[in-house]
């Protein structure tokens, strides 16, 4: 898979998540909608990565892949993702948590946590899509 196909399936990838995400909060399983949420946004922000011709790392932590596009993109635009990691740390950390605890952890997602997370990904979703063109 050369490196432009392997870009394409990400992004496929991280819509079909993030579709799927939405199905799932309509029918109420709001922890695997969770999960799906930070699947799209990991997967969105690796594409990024490999857009940019940086390969990226093997890690689920939504912060960190956020910190090295802002070490990979130009002037301002790493300025406005370091600031957005710092303002939104605390539901990123929220994303990155869902990961581990929809899986492993019998811990329940309600609606409100869940659209709150949706919320989130898709800021970040518009603003890195800003910045990376």
């Amino acid at each position: 898979m050369t490196k432009r196909e392997e870009y394409e399936h990400l992004l496929r990838r991280s819509r079909e998540f993030y579709e799927t995400a939405i199905f799932q909060i309509e029918r109420g399983f709001y922890g695997l909608a969770a999960f799906s949420l930070e699947q799209s946004l990991q997967l969105f922000l690796k594409a990024k990565m490999l857009e940019r011709g940086v390969d990226y790392p093997r890690t689920h932590n939504i912060r960190r892949l956020l910190e090295i596009l802002s070490e990979i993109v130009e002037g301002r635009f790493s300025r406005i993702l370091k600031e957005f990691v710092e303002r939104y740390s605390l539901e990123l950390a929220s994303i990155e948590d869902a990961y581990i605890t929809s899986r492993y952890i019998p811990r329940e997602f309600r609606k409100e946590e869940v659209l709150r997370l949706k919320k989130i990904v898709d800021e970040v979703v518009k603003v890195v899509s800003q910045v990376t063109g």
